[in-house]
């Protein structure tokens, strides 16, 4: 059997020198065929949970196929959250794909300008950051039992020693080289091709947008964003006096672009999540991000673009972002680890294009230099590679925690219940039946320990009362079950009543 094997692999590998390009395309329709098997056998209950698959060696035999298409099929089913692979030990079943809800339809705001003050929701909801007595499904930052805390507080120590005066001093201004470099390295990931001279450091990713706005707008202009949209952005429009219109936007591909062109004369900057964005995960294809980098671009219109979601990626390949097709310096790419590694270490960036003077003078203004022990601690850890490491795994745990939480509220939460379908990230959008106030169901949950973020808060209109968004990157586990099956039972008693 093992020469059988050495001779199969052989006759492999010349046989895909010999044809080239032909059996490239018969490969590549292989391991779609092979994986589609193998997940309707698990998707079947032909496996359970926990089982082993055959080896990538005894695949290769049973179907047929080379090493490398073997390894294909798994690294498919992996990204499919059905297998997950365990080192020196093989392949793994994991829980099959839940039942799918139904998908919340396209958002209709009102095409109105608003000047409105963001709803007293959103302080109410996260003044219960910290509070260890609440299971907070509320707040969209990882948990701490999520990220490598031994080898960051290493990472921290190492910075302290090796940087002037033990941390204490001021970065050039424009920060930390050493992170810099390493961000301008990943951004060939996504198609950015970034100079460590492209970027400006921040305290985290807020930091950033505040920036943005203050370098491109000024009191009274309009900003466009998607909706529903991140709360903490209506409340740095309203500090800086901005006004904002919210676009009809797609739960599976953002925002709507015809919106946008009509919107175009209306508008004076415009700021998007088009990779994952919080509460909905939805990720714009790329041809419609290139449309509208040009679109803006030729109105001259600057379009901020905050990729914090961009590296939670569920499938094999890192989305590419709207900087990726910027030809003039319109677009400004912000982006941070405080979703990904460590929300308290304030570390964040911008590649501000043809506004980086503008921004380099704010942050003198503003803040003068970073915080050098956190921003030399990330530089190194993503220079030396954990960085990817831990995201390779934070990425499996939140696809599989997605999948959880979708099929404990296709159990347990009211018929009509429909979800988003995230493509990344570490937000969930559930759209109840429309008797039910999410509002309401917030302060009943809490009564119960439980914090949800009501749909309210992310748009100044009056929309969403029927909705609310999930955090997903808590640990899953039966108590997190019992929780979200918790807020289930509330919402059904309030549809009865």
């Amino acid at each position: 059997m093992q020469l059988y094997f050495v001779w199969f692999l052989i006759y492999s590998y010349i046989s895909e020198k010999i044809n080239g390009h032909s059996l490239s395309m018969d490969q590549e329709f292989l391991y779609n065929r092979v994986a589609a098997i193998i997940s309707s056998q698990i998707n079947s209950g032909l496996f359970n949970e926990g089982d082993r698959l055959p080896s990538v060696r005894a695949l290769c035999l049973e179907h047929k196929i080379s090493m490398n298409t073997a390894k294909r099929v798994y690294l498919e089913l992996e990204s499919q959250s059905l297998i997950r692979s365990k080192p020196q030990s093989g392949y793994f079943v994991t829980t099959p794909f839940p039942r799918q809800l139904p998908l919340p339809g396209v958002s209709h705001p009102s095409l109105e300008v608003s000047n409105e003050k963001p709803n007293e929701l959103v302080t109410e909801v996260y003044s219960n950051i910290g509070n260890t007595s609440l299971t907070l499904f509320s707040i969209g930052i990882p948990s701490g039992n999520l990220l490598p805390l031994a080898k960051l507080r290493k990472e921290l120590a190492v910075a302290t020693r090796a940087l002037p005066g033990a941390g204490t001093e001021y970065e050039p201004l424009a920060g930390n080289r050493k992170l810099r470099k390493a961000i301008a390295i990943r951004s060939a990931a996504w198609g950015g091709s970034l100079k460590d001279t492209d970027l400006v450091t921040t305290s985290g990713a807020m930091n950033a947008l505040f920036f943005c706005l203050m370098a491109v707008g000024k009191a009274g202009d309009t900003l466009a964003v998607e909706s529903p949209c991140y709360p903490g952005i209506f409340q740095l429009a309203n500090s800086l006096g901005l006004k904002v219109l919210e676009l009809p936007t797609h739960p599976t591909t953002g925002i709507v672009l015809e919106a946008l062109e009509r919107a175009l004369p209306m508008i004076d900057i415009c700021l998007l999540v088009p990779n994952f964005n919080t509460p909905l995960g939805s990720c714009m294809p790329d041809e419609n991000k290139q449309l509208v980098v040009s679109m803006l671009a030729d109105h001259n219109i600057p379009l901020i673009e905050d990729d914090i979601y961009g590296d939670l990626h569920y499938s094999n390949q890192r989305p590419k972002c709207c900087k990726s097709f910027d030809l003039t310096g319109n677009v400004l790419w912000c982006s941070s680890v405080s979703k990904t590694l460590a929300p308290g270490y304030r570390v964040g960036w911008i590649a501000p294009g043809k506004y980086k003077e503008r921004v380099l003078e704010l942050k003198l203004a503003h803040s003068i230099s970073s915080a050098s022990s956190t921003h030399e601690a990330v530089g190194n850890f993503m220079k030396t590679g954990q960085y990817d490491r831990h995201l390779r795994q934070f990425r499996l745990t939140l696809q599989s925690n997605y999948h959880n939480y979708v099929r404990t509220i296709a159990n347990c939460f009211p018929k009509g219940t429909k979800t988003s379908r995230p493509q990344g990230g570490i937000a969930l959008w559930v759209e109840l039946p429309k008797e039910i106030d999410t509002a309401r169901l917030y302060n009943l949950a809490l009564k119960q320990g439980i914090s949800i973020a009501p749909g309210r808060m992310f748009t100044l209109q009056d929309q969403f009362q029927h909705c609310m968004r999930l955090c997903i990157s808590l640990p899953w586990d039966d108590s997190i079950r019992m929780k979200l099956q918790q807020v289930g039972a509330i919402a059904n008693a309030m549809m009865y009543k």
